[in-house]
């Protein structure tokens, strides 16, 4: 379980996921909902009008809305966008368990302690319809997501299905009978009834919590105070039960289906989130807490993500990590997808299954490394428990298979560095520093991680040659040159030189994913919602927004070449010019101003930045150009004085004077003799002690 967010707050009764927006609302025990920004970590909003708890909470698909429910019996209907509740319904008698918007129809679905559900029209802000029958407390009731059915559970220990097809035909359809005609109770005048009971399902010894429709086949899932989690099946005739997962040791308080695979989640006041495999109904995974029972549920519409509300908060976790397994080099990208290894050629865009992986290993490839010599690829799985990782060897078919293995690969156990062939024989054996990763670090060299640093360790001389210090670092990408290399741990990045000599530090909030050298000196990488930059000066800023994460595997231009978390292959196009131009100016005009510098120069000059260029200019006869052409009389003078050359006065000395800075006309007509022109200052200007001194001169 990777645990991506996580909120410490009052009991989290109630969860929903927007749809669309990296949001989360909860609602909480002490009659606040919150609501959260998951990605980004902060609290958006919160909204605090209800007394006591709040249990049910749900957005609307596609309005700014969502609907929450009580123990003060208030359903109400808000408006995050005008950040307001738009209006309460009344009509339950007793503790309001779950509230639900359908997904196509303006209705909103409620279960209460009254023993009764009903269902109100959001627009016309009325019940109805109320769906009586169960004879405890209704916990839970949900709309099916394609058909006219609700499933509900209750203390009476049933679960019970209903089909509101009746209700439909009666509320959507033209001409239907106005709900005063026929009284709330919704049977009309010829007995017809608006929902009936379809199925009950009976099996739990106690009361159930929680009941789910599965979202496309016709399945349910239930969780009950009997500990147990079961699963029903059902066709139009009947419905009847088909496995048990047993494992919880007290009440089971919520349990959903995995939207995308055939899996359950459940939770439980015993401080555990268990997840079971459907077809084999065995755990698959168990996730405790020391202290804190768990409430409730939540799986997002379309993402791989969950949500479990427990005693003192929430958190946001997926099942497994989604990033794609890859390796590039040259113009090749090779991942991982559906078992299947293949081959992206980036100059052509072919992408071809190059061949099929080995089904063995229950857990996702975790990385893998190319060897370009032997055309083999590595692949490794990493276990939750570290000893049972596995790698995998694969040699890549040729077109023309002729050559003989010769290469080499790293395997690092526990206490020792091994160096195998490719044939899996021990080739040598090298004791290492602790470390608890090994990264390629050119051929002969591996960077060894630990929890404070990395190491670049010499395997032939077999000793350490340099160390950095960066906490955890999960990802090491060279650039082609192999003289720059960028290490990226969760939150931070750092660029080092070759010999780990650290040229620039940056820490991110949000986590940072992936990344790749577009240019020697510039390094693009992404975090959760960005494409940003990095230069080894130390200049970073964002190139622009992602609505989801991306794994970039090469940037050439302004193409950022990229795998999706669906391991397909993407091209985004992005704006190269802010970190080219800081590139051009760092590097030309601060290194060496002399000769490199001029085409920037004058390209700065032709789009009219000359202020820009005069800032890193070190020649002074290009720094007077430059100062001359944005006016600045100050910066050309020193110029002048360091150049003192006839031109250079001349020039001066017209510029100062259509400014009017008549001292420094003065001057520059001194510098060059130029007596005419000086007597028609003076003459000008009124300075007749200069004018006599002039007339000494001239005779």
């Amino acid at each position: 379980m990777l645990t991506k967010f996580e909120t410490k707050s009052a009991r989290v009764k109630g969860l929903s996921f927007h749809p669309k927006r990296p949001w989360i609302l909860a609602s909480l025990h002490n009659g606040v909902i919150q609501l959260w920004d998951y990605r980004m970590c902060t609290l958006i909003d919160k909204f605090d009008e209800h007394d006591g708890p709040v249990r049910g909470i749900d957005f609307h698909k596609q309005q700014p809305l969502f609907v929450s429910g009580g123990d003060d019996y208030k359903i109400k209907v808000w408006n995050y966008k005008l950040r307001r509740c738009l209006f309460t319904l009344l009509g339950h008698l007793d503790y309001i368990r779950t509230t639900f918007f359908h997904h196509e129809y303006p209705w909103i679905l409620s279960a209460s302690d009254d023993q009764t559900i009903r269902i109100w029209n959001w627009q016309s802000r009325t019940c109805v319809c109320v769906l009586t029958g169960h004879n405890h407390y209704v916990m839970c009731a949900q709309f099916h997501p394609s058909e006219d059915l609700v499933v509900s559970a209750s203390l009476d220990q049933t679960v019970r299905v209903w089909d509101i097809s009746g209700l439909r035909k009666k509320n959507l359809s033209p001409g239907a009978v106005d709900t005063e005609v026929r009284g709330i109770s919704g049977v009309d005048l010829f007995g017809a009834s608006d929902a009936v009971v379809k199925h009950v399902l009976e099996g739990h010894d106690r009361g159930v919590n929680w009941a789910a429709f599965h979202p496309s086949m016709p399945l349910i899932v239930s969780g009950a105070d009997d500990r147990q989690v079961k699963i029903w099946r059902m066709n139009e005739s009947k419905a009847w039960e088909l496995d048990t997962c047993r494992g919880h040791y007290n009440n089971v308080s919520c349990a959903v289906f995995h939207p995308r695979q055939e899996l359950i989640l459940s939770n439980s006041e015993d401080k555990s989130i268990r997840v079971w495999d459907m077809s084999k109904r065995t755990g698959v995974q168990t996730f405790r807490r020391d202290h804190d029972r768990f409430w409730v549920l939540g799986a997002h519409p379309n993402l791989n993500l969950f949500a479990a509300g427990h005693d003192s908060g929430m958190l946001v976790f997926k099942l497994e990590r989604e990033r794609p397994a890859y390796a590039v080099y040259g113009n090749m990208l090779y991942y991982v997808k559906d078992r299947f290894l293949r081959q992206l050629d980036f100059n052509s865009s072919k992408d071809t299954a190059v061949m099929q992986l080995r089904s063995g290993s229950k857990f996702p490839v975790f990385s893998m490394s190319y060897n370009p010599a032997e055309n083999a690829v590595l692949l490794c799985t990493r276990a939750t428990n570290l000893e049972n990782s596995t790698y995998d060897l694969y040699s890549i078919p040729r077109e023309s298979d002729s050559q003989n293995p010769d290469g080499s690969f790293s395997v690092l156990t526990l206490l020792q560095l091994l160096i195998k062939n490719l044939k899996n024989e021990i080739v040598k054996k090298v004791q290492v520093p602790s470390c608890e990763e090994i990264f390629y670090a050119g051929t002969g060299s591996l960077l060894l991680r630990d929890a404070e640093g990395v190491t670049l360790f010499d395997v032939q001389q077999k000793r350490s040659l340099a160390t950095v210090k960066i906490a955890k670092v999960k990802y090491v990408v060279w650039s082609s040159d192999a003289n720059h290399v960028a290490l990226l741990a969760k939150h931070a990045i750092m660029i080092c030189n070759k010999k780990l000599d650290s040229l620039c530090n940056i820490h991110e909030n949000i986590r940072v994913k992936s990344g790749a050298w577009a240019e020697n000196e510039v390094f693009i990488y992404t975090t959760s919602n960005h494409i940003k930059y990095a230069l080894t000066s130390g200049d970073h800023g964002i190139i622009r927004t992602l609505d989801l994460p991306i794994y970039v595997t090469r940037v050439r231009g302004n193409s950022v070449y990229c795998l999706d978390r669906e391991c397909r292959p993407r091209v985004l196009n992005i704006d190269p010019t802010e970190y080219r131009f800081k590139l051009a100016l760092v590097l030309h005009m601060v290194r060496n101003a002399k000769l490199v510098g001029q085409s920037i120069i004058a390209y700065l000059q032709k789009k009219g930045y000359p202020e820009v260029a005069l800032h890193f200019v070190k020649d002074e006869k290009t720094r007077f150009s430059l100062a001359l052409e944005c006016g600045n009389i100050e910066v050309a003078l020193e110029a002048a004085k360091a150049l003192d050359e006839r031109s250079c006065w001349e020039r001066l000395g017209e510029a100062a004077l259509l400014q009017g800075h008549h001292q420094v006309v003065e001057m520059c007509y001194q510098r060059t003799k130029n007596f005419d022109k000086l007597t028609f200052l003076y003459l000008i200007t009124g300075n007749l002690s200069k004018l006599r001194k002039m007339m000494k001169i001239g005779e």
